[in-house]
């Protein structure tokens, strides 16, 4: 059957996939010969139909990924916790070392994404590369990981940038040396709200525009970093700190003994990092997903990376007092930090603009990646009320109903700021916790596979691909608990980490629609292939389903 016919039916007969769909084109970056009915293919080659509008090319994929992490937005509205727990050596080295972990991570997860290229991402991949007998589940389980990690880091980075703007708005002070905005609780909720209003309507309303904001993005971002780079080390009101000091001083106030508070305060990293695998689910967007995805998130790693670097250790040399920054009631010092460099509320607050504007970025690009991880889900039937949330809005060209399920939940554990003044660490622990298990699963999977589906990659890491895994895996292992750890101690019912328990009510909801429904009905992504090695699963409804081979789909001539 040609590719014509075959997309026309819908289906393809059970074997390996055409070859003209899985052969690499050229070697461009930029997509320029790509066409979009390249990716429609592949996609309904792998049991979807074609929903949304490819218009993003590598770069494209690459600046959204960038602005996913939104360096030094993500930095600068965590700082806090490496600056409690040590100090310069772990906002520098910290982020030295978690940066060429997650380079591991990003390499391994793009190595399968060029065999695997959908909006389902590593739930997609990981029910492809696994075992018959546990894929449904293990697939399962790292779905629901996946959504949630979207949905929580997407409220993380909401909800940072409401405690932003208001340490931002105090860089003006009273006479009398008072914060010109003593906030309450229930103001910065609905700076919050807000927020996330703004990021929505954004991402809805503004979806064809949005290739074009990510580029804007990256220019701004790194004018920005120019500015601020410049003038707090040209300036530098209060002085400047010692190389030794910048790079080498170590002073951790959290109460945990130094080799821990070193590693908790490895959370600023790992939540600026952990938008890694969230592009993925961008993929149905993209020219050439299976070429262009991976490349973006490898790329992209490497300038944020040094990103991180230029805006940080102008920082330390500047650094004013640190337990008068951790003393802070936003939990916020950049501000501070910047007002002090420069001397002066106005400068301040020109040198902070670039951060808010960014802030509104961040949020707007996850949304989006958190909608489609969410419809992606939803259409294999996996989240109750699947029939709504996998709809698309013709006329938006984006899943809708999943986006504003996915800022409802947001709002709702938003609520939970009410009762612990360290929600904001909650937010963002759970949301580093989830998506690293999801990024865990397909990786683990492939390694007890022998990564015999990942052979003919269209990324190959070749030698390297059990060291990537490895060091991704392990990270993995360690991440988890670390980040369920309170930032400091001791521990009241005000400051402990709620992260934990977010974490354990999205697994108590997962476990329960898989015991009331999935077992019977869930059947995993559709598909017309049929491999003679996968036991059929037959549905309460009596529809029998059955997924593709995995040889049959990572196959190159």
């Amino acid at each position: 059957m040609s590719t014509t016919a075959a997309k026309a039916s819908g289906s393809y007969a059970a074997g390996p996939l055409p070859t003209d769909l899985l052969r690499p084109r050229s070697p461009d970056l930029g997509g320029e010969t790509a066409s979009a009915s390249d990716g429609d293919d592949l996609l309904n080659a792998l049991g979807y139909k074609a929903e949304l509008t490819r218009t993003r090319s590598t770069w494209h994929v690459a600046f959204m990924s960038f602005v996913l992490a939104s360096i030094p937005y993500g930095l600068a509205t965590t700082i806090y916790y490496p600056l409690q727990n040590g100090g310069p050596v772990v906002v520098i080295w910290g982020w030295v070392i978690v940066s060429a972990i997650i380079l591991c991570v990003a390499s391994s997860l793009g190595e399968i994404t060029s065999v695997y290229p959908t909006a389902g991402g590593v739930y997609y991949q990981t029910f492809m590369i696994a075992p018959a007998k546990y894929r449904r589940v293990s697939a399962y389980i790292c779905g629901w990981a996946y959504v949630a990690g979207n949905i929580t880091i997407t409220l993380a980075v909401n909800f940072g940038t409401a405690l932003f703007f208001v340490a931002c708005v105090n860089v003006f002070q009273n006479e009398d040396g008072t914060d010109i905005w003593q906030a309450e609780t229930y103001q910065i909720f609905l700076v919050f709200l807000a927020i996330t209003f703004l990021s929505n309507a954004i991402s809805a309303l503004g979806n064809k525009i949005l290739p074009l904001l990510d580029t804007f993005a990256v220019v701004w971002t790194f004018v920005g970093l120019i500015c601020i780079l410049v003038t707090i080390l040209v300036v530098a009101k209060e002085g400047r700190r010692s190389g030794a000091y910048a790079f080498g001083h170590f002073e951790p106030t959290s109460g945990w003994p130094k080799g821990w508070a070193f590693c908790v305060g490895l959370l600023h990293a790992g939540y600026a990092t952990s938008s890694t695998g969230m592009i993925i689910s961008m993929c149905e967007e993209v020219q050439r997903p299976a070429t262009q995805v991976p490349k973006a998130m490898v790329m992209t790693i490497v300038i944020n990376a040094i990103g991180g670097l230029v805006f940080m250790i102008p920082l330390m040399f500047v650094l004013p007092d640190i337990a008068m920054l951790v003393a802070i009631p936003s939990g916020q010092p950049v501000p501070t930090i910047l007002k002090s460099a420069v001397g002066s509320s106005v400068g301040a607050i020109c040198l902070l603009i670039p951060l808010m504007v960014l802030g509104i970025l961040c949020g707007t690009a996850c949304t989006t990646a958190a909608s489609r991880c969410t419809w992606a889900f939803a259409r294999d039937g996996a989240i109750p009320g699947a029939k709504w949330w996998k709809q698309v809005h013709t006329g938006l060209d984006l899943p809708l109903n999943a986006m504003m399920l996915s800022m409802v939940i947001q709002i709702l554990l938003g609520v939970i700021y009410f009762g612990s003044s360290a929600a904001f660490n909650a937010f963002s622990g759970v949301g580093v916790i989830c998506l690293t298990i999801s990024y865990a699963v397909p990786i683990a999977v492939s390694m007890i596979e022998k990564r015999k589906h990942v052979i003919d990659a269209k990324f190959p890491l070749g030698k390297l691909g059990w060291f990537c895994n490895a060091v991704a895996l392990a990270w993995s292992f360690f991440a988890v608990p670390l980040f369920c750890m309170p930032a400091y101690l001791p521990v009241t019912a005000g400051t402990v980490n709620y992260a934990p328990v977010v974490f354990v009510g999205f697994t108590s909801i997962s476990l329960a629609w898989y015991i009331t429904w999935g077992h019977k009905n869930y059947a995993g992504p559709p598909t017309e292939q049929i491999g003679e090695d996968v036991a059929p699963i037959t549905t309460a409804a009596g529809d029998v389903k059955k997924p593709v081979p995995v040889e049959a789909m990572g196959k190159t001539d």
